[in-house]
């Protein structure tokens, strides 16, 4: 790809961050149109959770497929295709019917969202050659990611109280349409200078493990977690896991690219990435119910009462980015562990009569995780990594990401699901177990945070990366793994 003005490049920014927007925002909009969608559609607490889960199930098992896709047949196109889709999908969700018509509807918005934010960050890398000048474009990027769950409340709240719930999915279409006309006119084409074959073996392992964890926790809560069907998906899930490690040591080209998990800093930055947007959706499900249900506030009110979290990850995210750039991943990340683990610690003594004040001041500690957390983990994942496995290892940051906000919400419903018809009280008596859970997780990111960021930590993220340096200078061999490919199977590209 020849090399593009600086205004060019920024526009192709834009595009990107765009896509990241809606992407990431139809996580936390819809979690505060759920009231409304449980009077009108008569939804329970579990279809309430697939509402959200759905959408982050099918983005959280398909980003790596899209991203290594997308490496191969370009960039732009799957890009265009993906927004496609989720406009379609969007759309659907506006004329749903019924509960079961509205989750269908946005697992197909989520088909197209896999092919969105893992592409255009794969986009972001190649469109800004210079490491420095990559480094804050990618901390602008991601950064996106939390103000778009932070403001999503805020914008859902206005339109389900001006229009429907069903606003909150038609304005989504106007978007892609927009955003599918400026890829074609500025982005441009791009591919890995190697091709990644498909792995549809790996591909479905993924999906059960997933959907094993997922749906064991949302319908234990109905079923109970030593019922036969629920002790069958768990043992789906372990054999699945035990099955990917397995079969993927062996592929020449995987779909889970273990080698890259031999550099501590990209491990510890999946894990972070997973626990951070697990506890912050659990807060977000959990919250919006007790602001309308417990509280009786509108979703207005609810969305406006989450402004401190938007604020704050507006005010944070470039500041944390800058720094990550300039100083390293540590002390962001530190602080967002902290402010994590001290919101969980104050939302635990949260009651039905708690001053409105104090509820939102608690929030505002939510918001400087949010804000400090996402530039540095994004940074964290692609930095030493050479530009052969761009899509891949973001595709599997996202996919992180994906797959602690599907884990938040189940969590979340399967601890306060059962009493959310039993009143205020016993809403936030269930909900204290979650908020110390929380308070857990930012410990995890506290101790990451220390543990990625050391000499010894990114000695190992340099010989990681040095697996994959004859990919970059273009030999087209893929580097050996240390177990032996299966009979038949070629370790050399198509």
């Amino acid at each position: 790809m020849t090399e593009l003005s600086r205004h060019r490049r920024l526009l192709v920014l834009t595009i990107c961050c765009a896509s990241m927007i809606v992407v990431v925002m139809d996580i936390s909009i819809v979690n505060v149109a759920l009231p409304a969608i449980r009077r009108d559609l008569h939804a329970s607490v579990s279809g309430l959770q697939w509402t959200v889960d759905a959408y982050t199930l099918v983005l959280a098992s398909f980003l790596v497929l899209a991203g290594s896709t997308a490496d191969r047949v370009g960039r732009r196109r799957v890009f265009q295709i993906g927004l496609a889709v989720f406009g379609i999908g969007s759309l659907l969700c506006a004329l749903a019917p019924g509960t079961g018509w509205l989750i269908g509807a946005r697992g197909v918005q989520a088909v197209g969202g896999t092919m969105l934010n893992p592409v255009a960050m794969a986009i972001i890398a190649t469109t800004f050659p210079e490491p420095r000048e990559r480094a804050r474009a990618i901390g602008v990027f991601g950064s996106m990611s939390g103000l778009a769950l932070a403001l999503g409340p805020i914008l859902g709240g206005a339109l389900v109280d001006a229009f429907s719930w069903r606003a909150v999915f038609w304005i989504n279409v106007p978007i892609t349409v927009a955003a599918i006309a400026c890829t074609a006119l500025f982005v441009p084409e791009s591919r890995a200078p190697r091709a990644r074959r498909f792995d549809p073996v790996g591909q479905l392992l993924v999906v059960l493990v997933l959907g094993g964890v997922v749906y064991a926790i949302i319908e234990a809560g109905r079923l109970g977690w030593t019922s036969p069907a629920i002790l069958a998906l768990i043992a789906v899930a372990v054999a699945a896991t035990l099955g990917l490690v397995g079969y993927e040591q062996r592929r020449a080209d995987p779909l889970l690219e273990l080698r890259l998990f031999r550099s501590v800093p990209f491990s510890a930055a999946i894990v972070m990435a997973l626990v951070a947007l697990c506890g912050f959706s659990a807060f977000l499900f959990a919250t919006t119910l007790y602001l309308q249900a417990v509280r009786g506030l509108s979703a207005l009110s609810a969305g406006l009462c989450l402004l401190p979290v938007g604020v704050l990850v507006i005010l944070l995210s470039p500041r944390a980015g800058r720094l990550a750039a300039a100083r390293g991943p540590r002390l962001p990340l530190v602080t967002s562990g902290i402010a994590l683990a001290l919101g969980g610690l104050a939302s635990a003594w949260i009651g039905p009569a708690t001053p409105l004040a104090a509820v939102i001041a608690s929030f505002a500690l939510f918001g400087v995780f949010l804000g400090m957390v996402n530039p540095p983990i994004t940074n964290t994942a692609v930095s030493g990594m050479p530009r052969s496995m761009a899509g891949v290892a973001t595709s599997l940051a996202s996919s992180g990401r994906q797959t602690g906000t599907t884990l938040g919400v189940a969590i979340a419903g399967a601890i306060v699901g059962s009493s959310l018809a039993q009143g205020g009280s016993a809403f936030t008596a269930n909900t204290s177990a979650l908020w110390w859970l929380v308070l857990g997780l930012g410990l995890v990111i506290l101790a990451l945070g220390l543990v990625s960021t050391g000499s010894r930590a990114m000695g190992t993220a340099s010989r990681a990366a040095a697996l994959f340096e004859e990919v970059d200078r273009g030999s087209g061999t893929p580097p050996q793994s240390s177990t032996p490919a299966r009979a038949g199977e070629s370790r050399a590209p198509r």
